[in-house]
This record gives C-alpha cells, structure tokens and sequence, in this order.
C-alpha cells in the first residue's frame, strides 16, 4: 500500500484523533517489552560467579546485542530519511497528522506535554551531564565518567551533523508555550533523552550497591518511559514532526548501544589477567 493512498491519509487522520490513546497504550507496550528484556537478561545474560556461562561468551552476547540494535535502529532511520527526500509521502503524511492534531488536542494535555518536554532541553541535558560527570569522579570511575561524557557529546555533534545533512524546516507552531528554532529532522530531544536516560539507568544498575538490585527494573523502566515521553511531548506540542522523533529515537538507541557495548567491552578487558 502506498504512503499517499486514501486508506493510509484516513489512518493517519484517525490516529492523530486518538493520539493520547495511542500514547498511552505505545508507552504500556514499551513497558512491557522492558519488562520481558529484563525477565530474558536476569535469566541469560546477567553474569553471576556461578554461572556455567564465561565472560567472553556474555561480552559476545552483548556484541551480538549491540550490534543488532545498531543495525535495526540505522536501517529506521535510513527508511525514514529515504521517504523523506520526494517530498510528497512521509512529508506530506507528516503534516497531515500536525494539522490534525492541532485541531483536536485538549489544551490541558498540551500544557502537560509542553512541561514534560523540558526534561529533554539542551540545559536540563547539560546539567545532568555535569552533575554525572562530578559524581562519577568522586566514585573514582574515571572509565566510566569518560564514557559518559563522551555519549552526551558524540550524541550532540551527530545530531548536528544529521540536521545540516538534511536541513528539514519545523512544523509550524505559533503559541506561546511552545517553540523551537533550528532544523527538524532528526529531534535533538528524542536522541539526547534517549542517550541521557538510557545511559544514567544503565550507570545506576552498574554501581548501585548489591542491597538495591530490586530497584534495577525500576530505574530501566523509569528511563525508557521518560525518553519516550520526552520525544513524544515534542510532537504533540507541534515543533517536530513524528518522523522525525522516530529518526531521534533510532539514533540515539544507535549511540547509546554503541557506548554501552564499548563500556562492557572495557569492562571485560578489565577483568582479563
């Protein structure tokens, strides 16, 4: 079926009505999909001294596990940037579901999200970065605290770099508790929310004490709820569009495996004689 076939227009329309349904039953479903990749990574992939498993065959399996996510996340955004370039399916589809749902968000749930998407702002980002930045160095994990400077910043410049490669103008959104200037495509909140969080939730399962593992889940769930959230608010309050927060969310899960698996694999040399 084609992208600019009446059916599709119509499907679009409708979901863009229905878009905080939509939003609640995407974040249950994300929720759960953690739920089921934690339930899979105590039962296989978490190393404890007992198991009949090496470290080389978990660092493999975290390769394998990176490198997928890389791949999948690469191949989305490529889709995504491929019918973007004729201008008249993706785009068009884009501003249909805009215009749609400007006519039919309730103002409250607007206020809400125009709240919630400052936990993805430049400031709020940075600020964490920081503050990750002193605590990870009165830990005394140097490895790790350049780990994490290096996933805020590399996020940062390839963000950039993906904007001026494809110079995608915002869509339009002319009120007062809203707006956004630069290049649309991909969204720097999607991305760097993403990078932030994912990378904040796998440090705390890392160093929190072994009293506190209950709490692992929690924080995981916490973090992809919130990077969705955040990427989703910067659609519903029209200064992007959805395919972009799509392609924002396919680079920094990209970035992000590709700090994590660095990290484990440094981790592993650690451990070698």
């Amino acid at each position: 079926m084609e992208l600019d076939s009446p059916a599709v227009r119509e499907a679009v329309q409708a979901l863009a009505r229905q878009a905080l349904p939509a939003f609640g039953i995407a974040l249950a479903l994300l929720l759960c999909a953690v739920w089921g990749l934690w339930r899979l990574v105590q039962h296989y992939g978490v190393h404890r001294d007992t198991s009949r498993f090496s470290p080389l065959a978990y660092l493999v399996a975290y390769l394998a596990l990176g490198f997928g996510l890389i791949i999948g996340a690469a191949a989305l955004f490529a889709e995504i940037a491929e019918n973007l370039g004729d201008g008249r399916k993706l785009g068009q589809l884009d501003l249909l579901f805009s215009d749609t749902l400007r006519s039919t968000l309730p103002t409250g749930a607007f206020r809400v999200f125009a709240v919630l998407t400052h936990f993805g702002d430049t400031l709020t980002l940075t600020s964490l970065c920081i503050a990750g930045t002193l605590w990870l160095l009165r830990q005394r994990q140097r490895g790790l605290c350049l780990g994490w400077v290096l996933a805020f910043v590399g996020n940062a410049l390839l963000n950039r770099t993906l904007k001026g490669i494809f110079e995608r103008t915002r869509p339009v959104h002319d009120n007062a508790l809203a707006f956004a200037d630069g290049w649309s495509f991909p969204s720097g909140h999607a991305s760097g929310s993403v990078v932030a969080y994912g990378m904040l939730a796998y440090l705390l399962v890392r160093l929190l004490p072994a009293r506190l593992a209950s709490a692992h889940l929690p924080v995981v769930a916490l973090a992809a709820a919130l990077a969705f959230t955040i990427g989703s608010s910067r659609v519903f309050i029209q200064v992007h569009f959805a395919s972009d927060v799509l392609a924002g969310f396919a680079s920094g899960s990209a970035w992000l495996a590709v700090c994590i698996v660095a990290l484990e694999l440094r981790r592993y040399r650690q451990r070698q004689p």
